[in-house]
């Protein structure tokens, strides 16, 4: 059971992170959510958003960042 608290304390803390990280970049008026191919809706109450080209983007930046660890750790 430790290893789950733990564990959970660390998707928080990870969760704290990308969110200080998503602000940040919006301060700095980079268009994170509004690239084109990001859908939203907006209706009279409610609003609905899938940032499609946003996800490719953090996907590919991740990959490149998650391979190059991966060979320096060879």
């Amino acid at each position: 059971m430790p290893d789950l608290g733990r564990t959970l304390i660390f998707l928080g803390l990870l969760l704290v992170v990308v969110g200080g990280i998503v602000l940040g970049l919006n301060r700095l008026n980079l268009p994170v959510g509004r690239l084109p191919g990001d859908l939203n809706w907006r209706g009279r109450g409610w609003s609905v958003s899938f940032p499609i080209a946003t996800s490719i983007v953090i996907s590919v930046v991740l990959s490149l960042i998650l391979w190059a660890v991966g060979r320096l750790r060879r």
